[in-house]
């Protein structure tokens, strides 16, 4: 599996491309007509999304589906597949996924395209070695927030010595903007407390999908919380987690050489990124890069022949179903969940 440090994105290419669709054509692929396929967006009040119990949505055979929050009778599994050049790849059908748990294969009872709205934490690391760096973070978030969904809320942990809540769940990414115009940062990096806070704090969120977007230049060296609990944390949350860690490239601390790793690690399990820069120009791009993504995934979803009751970790793997000549291509998306227990 490729480290953190080889999924660097250069400014010039990260864009959304739609060429996919000529391969396509070019491939000799079986398809079955799905054309109808699409999701009905969730009406749900402004509450935990784990609180609604039900959202109706068409499956692939055009029947109506009901999914149940509560119990996790249908799991559901956003995906986002990229080039080696990390350009995001619009496109693909149903029938160019496939769906494991453990080693046995799933049917994909719904596939959708649909740009649903998403909640959203950014967590920024207000500590002192991000000072000469704050101007490319606020043009990071505000290419972030420009690629968002109108629907979109947002809410903001910066975190140094401690993390703090500055802005609540807003729908208005401006608010977002208007915290950082006079940030003057200091102090050390309480990492894994903030994300663990922003996991937390995801249990408000409107909308069962959700992200958070972590902007840090070192590795943690003053939370309390250790990295098993936040781990564990992010895999039972259904957060995506994307990561840019700005690191320098020669670093003083055992910590900082961690970082990279370590934010990887939190990310790739839940289906988001992490993303390595040297060169904190970069940022601007892969944030908006991001938001992209969240925008243009896939979503699939399949129902355990008997939904399991154990409390445990059930792996899930997408695999990709395309020709040779596309076998490049690569599908992004959470490795399990954890079952309810009864």
């Amino acid at each position: 599996m490729p480290g953190p440090t080889e999924e660097v994105i250069a400014p010039k290419v990260v864009v959304s491309v739609v060429f996919f669709l000529t391969l396509l054509n070019q491939a000799s692929l079986a398809q079955t007509n799905v054309n109808d396929v699409h999701v009905v967006p969730r009406q749900v009040s402004p509450v935990a999304a784990s609180a609604v119990p039900l959202a109706s949505i068409k499956a692939v055979d055009g029947s109506m589906l009901h999914v149940v929050k509560t119990d996790a009778k249908l799991v559901l599994i956003p995906v986002s597949v990229t080039d080696p050049m990390q350009r995001l790849v619009s496109g693909l059908q149903a029938e160019n996924f496939e769906l494991f748990e453990g080693k046995k294969p799933q049917e994909i009872r719904h596939f959708s395209t649909e740009d649903l709205p998403v909640s959203v934490g950014i967590i920024l690391d207000a500590s002192g070695s991000m000072r000469s760096k704050m101007n490319r973070v606020r043009e990071a978030v505000t290419e972030f927030c420009e690629s968002a969904n109108p629907q979109d809320e947002f809410f903001l942990i910066e975190f140094s010595d401690q993390p703090r809540l500055v802005e609540d769940f807003t729908s208005a990414p401006e608010d977002i903007e208007k915290e950082l115009l006079f940030r003057q940062p200091s102090g050390r990096t309480a990492l894994l407390d903030a994300i663990y806070m922003g996991l937390h704090k995801m249990k408000e969120a409107k909308y069962a999908k959700k992200a958070l977007l972590i902007i840090s230049d070192g590795g943690d060296n003053h939370s309390l919380y250790v990295e098993k609990d936040v781990k564990a944390a992010a895999k039972e949350s259904d957060v995506m987690i994307y990561a840019i860690g700005t690191f320098d490239r020669y670093v003083p601390t055992p910590e900082e050489t961690r970082g990279p790793a370590l934010l990887s690690e939190l990310a790739q399990p839940t289906g988001g990124q992490a993303f390595t820069l040297e060169n904190e120009r970069e940022l601007p791009a892969v944030a908006s890069h991001i938001g992209r993504a969240l925008r243009t995934q896939y979503v699939l979803a399949y129902r355990p022949e008997e939904m399991p009751h154990d409390g445990k970790w059930h792996k899930v793997q997408v695999k990709l179903r395309l020709p040779k000549k596309l076998a490049f291509l690569r599908a992004h998306a959470k490795t399990g969940y954890y079952a309810p227990a009864d």
